[in-house]
């Protein structure tokens, strides 16, 4: 079947940014070997039929890629952080979150939970345990009516990848839509869903660095599915700040007087 069979149609394409750290490529020969430019750009030609605009962003440019400039031309980031969290810019953090809270979608992947932006939404360390062991990992789908698990059947098959095990220091997702089984025995919360202000934020966890993951048609279809999900502000615009009141008060001065 065709990647872009059955995605669902819009008339503006979604811009998409793809983030990643573009680190491990350069100093392991392995990742090289899976991924000779970059993490990056397996994501973006793996999802390029669905119709995206695509751009990529690294640690290494200035502002690690993400101006206001590009930010605000996003409708969805999708973030790949492994070995250089910390390097990550405080300044840059806020500036995502408050993109999120305006309504970009966000997309973190594999190892991206304990990135500075994941942690920062979620509120807590987003710990967990691991093993690199090249074990099978079965990704059922728990919750098939929702959009991002729009065919893919009951469940990926992945041959060789890393495992993540509970506990996963997360806040409970608004909607679970994948949960993994590995080959040693251990389960994870792999497909995690959450509303932050008007945006919305996919945890999604294949993707390993020394396996080639993001050429798996499946989960190709899943992170697309989920550009399409998270492209759309979820609510209205709130309003902030100091407000006159809606019924006449008698008596009292008009605001902003003592």
């Amino acid at each position: 079947m065709h990647a872009s069979q059955g995605a669902p149609p819009r008339i503006v394409p979604i811009r998409v940014t793809i983030w990643n750290e573009y680190v491990h490529e350069k100093i392991n020969p392995l990742v090289a070997r899976y991924y000779p430019r970059g993490i990056h750009d397996a994501l973006a030609a793996g999802i390029a039929p669905y119709g995206f605009t695509l751009r990529a962003a690294t640690l290494e440019q200035p502002e690690h890629g993400l101006s206001n400039e590009v930010l605000n031309q996003t409708d969805v980031l999708i973030w790949w952080g492994h070995l250089a969290h910390d390097q990550v810019s405080d300044e840059i953090v806020t500036r995502i979150q408050m993109r999120v809270l305006q309504g970009m979608g966000l997309i973190v992947l594999h190892a991206g939970h304990r990135s500075k932006i994941f942690q920062r939404l979620m509120g807590t360390t987003c710990d967990l345990k691991w093993r690199e062991d090249g074990e099978r990992e079965r990704l059922w789908v728990v919750d098939p009516a929702h959009p991002i698990a729009h065919g893919i059947g009951e469940y990926i098959e992945i041959e060789e990848e890393e495992m993540y095990g509970e506990f996963f220091d997360i806040p409970a997702p608004d909607q679970l839509v994948f949960v993994s089984w590995f080959q040693g025995g251990e389960l994870f919360r792999s497909g995690c869903a959450y509303q932050r202000g008007r945006g919305k934020v996919f945890y999604f966890r294949p993707g390993h660095e020394t396996y080639p993951t993001y050429y798996h048609p499946q989960v190709l279809r899943v992170i697309a599915n989920a550009v399409f999900w998270a492209a759309t502000p979820h609510g209205a615009q709130p309003t902030y700040g100091e407000l006159p009141p809606l019924e006449p008060m008698p008596g009292r001065p008009p605001m902003g007087h003592s």
